[in-house]
């Protein structure tokens, strides 16, 4: 399976694309006025404490205050280390007012602030360092139990030689298999030094700031999505393809002849079609190769997808043609979720099927598939209505939200009143503005769709009513009107 990544870097945007087998899979996206902040430390201020709801909210400098339950608020040690968790956590140690270092865990997504965690983490490309835990963790993504064990040891070790066993933790990621002690260690001393300078800034900080910045998108790109399979990694600016070949030196040197600076005379995202991608992306409707089709609706509240068989009849007998549907929408869920990055909650309503065999087939597809995502996942089982419920961690926008804004002429619905029932709405106002004034003649003021159809489906209508109100009625086409706006008034 081959794997490549493309690195998009403009003055206004930076974007990068994961690639398999010549398929967009995930698509990243930071806009360098609106950057990420996810895993940015800060100084905050509480501004309010909410018992009733256990948390708290924080001003960091953003737009909005940001978030902190009680599960993300830790008691400090004397030490500097996290201590057992208490009842209504934020209530007790929290005051308005009171100064406390924080880290964002989820980007501002809507009209929702950020999400706060006093549990502070530094990844680096190996490890997650835990200043203020003893914690020692590896990923559930690593199965090899032998490996585990070796990693694990290795970690120990390595504290234990860096002085810091008991002072912090670690969680071992899972980029680190087959990683040899002294890259362990080489990750250790650096993410020591990345601590020891936001210590400084905590000691000499006395309001809100910024303690710490995670890296550049195209950084956090070699950091977190470099494996075995990436074959490519391509990159269309020349100072960031610099900067990327003397992080895989220093880090990652078996990766150094991967990185190749792309000059083409076509955009790079054209290579494989990704800005159509995109495009589709943003869209309700995926076809599937068989014929059949996903809708795809995403809400405030969660994200429904439905599956229908479409054009698809198939060569054999029903149940089988559904069994085909569904196995390649699992599939194609699984990647729909990533180039999207929905999250939160998302109903799966697959083809109703009555074997149970080929319910299970459906559900193991879909697991293998999502193994693949970076973001952490959960699947229930089949309901008793049909349905699979999942969850995918949320920690930034989904792509709808980051590119589109609400449309102004729906006001976000998705749907517009009909031409008729404008209509007929104009002709109720009509009625209520000629009980109430006594001109002769109204004017109706709307867009050309709408006019046009009151001189013609409903012309006969006007007559009756412009008899009934006993006033003449004219109209005037307002082109920068949508279907939806008009106006009545005295002429």
């Amino acid at each position: 399976m081959s794997e490549e990544i493309l690195i998009n870097v403009t003055p206004l945007e930076t974007r990068v694309a994961l690639i398999e087998n010549g398929l967009l899979q995930e698509i990243f996206i930071e806009r360098h006025h609106k950057a990420s902040h996810v895993g940015d430390i800060y100084l905050g201020k509480v501004v309010r404490v909410m018992p009733g709801m256990e948390a708290a909210f924080v001003d960091i400098g953003l737009e909005r205050a940001a978030f902190i339950h009680n599960a993300d608020v830790a008691r400090i040690s004397a030490e500097g280390l996290e201590v057992g968790q208490e009842e209504s956590t934020a209530t007790n140690l929290l005051r308005e007012g009171q100064m406390l270092v924080v880290q964002v865990a989820k980007d501002p997504i809507g009209s929702k602030g950020a999400r706060l965690t006093t549990h502070l983490t530094l990844p680096s490309r190996n490890l997650v360092f835990l200043p203020r835990s003893v914690h020692l963790g590896i990923s559930q993504r690593l199965e090899n139990e032998l490996e585990r064990e070796r990693l694990l040891g290795l970690a120990q070790d390595c504290l234990r030689q860096e002085s810091l066993e008991g002072k912090a933790g670690l969680i071992i990621r899972t980029a680190a298999e087959g990683a040899e002690q002294r890259e362990l260690i080489e990750d250790i001393r650096f993410l020591k030094r990345v601590w020891a300078a936001v210590a400084r800034r905590i000691a000499k900080s006395d309001g809100i700031r910024v303690l710490y910045r995670d890296i550049p998108l195209y950084m956090r790109a070699m950091r977190d999505l470099l494996t075995p399979q990436i074959e490519k990694i391509r990159v269309d600016s020349a100072s960031t393809f610099a900067e990327i070949v003397q992080f895989t030196q220093d880090f990652m040197p078996e990766f150094s002849n991967s990185v190749e600076l792309y000059s083409g005379e076509r955009p790079i995202f054209d290579l494989y079609g990704i800005e159509d991608e995109i495009d589709k992306a943003l869209g309700r409707q995926v076809k599937l190769k068989s014929g059949g089709d996903l809708i795809i609706d995403q809400t405030e509240a969660m994200t429904t997808i439905d599956v229908n068989t479409g054009a698809y009849l198939g060569s054999r007998n029903h149940a089988e043609t559904i069994l085909k549907t569904n196995l390649e929408a699992a599939t194609a869920i699984a990647r729909q979720l990533r180039v999207r990055n929905l999250g939160g909650i998302i109903i799966l309503d697959f083809i109703d099927m009555a074997d149970p065999e080929h319910q299970r087939q459906v559900l193991r597809t879909l697991s293998k598939a999502l193994e693949k995502d970076h973001a952490k996942t959960m699947i229930s089982g089949l309901s008793e209505l049909g349905l699979v419920e999942m969850t995918r961690k949320r920690t930034r926008e989904s792509l709808e939200q980051m590119l589109c804004s609400q449309c102004q002429t729906c006001q976000g619905r998705g749907r517009q009143k009909t031409a008729e029932t404008i209509c007929y709405e104009i002709f109720r106002e009509i009625m209520r503005v000629a009980r109430v004034y006594e001109n002769d003649t109204l004017l109706v003021v709307a867009s050309q769709q709408v006019v046009d159809r009151l001189l013609d489906e409903d012309s006969s209508t006007l007559a009756d009513l412009e008899e009934l109100v006993g006033k003449t009625i004219r109209f005037e086409v307002e082109p920068i009107y949508n279907q939806e706006q008009y106006d009545v008034v005295l002429f």
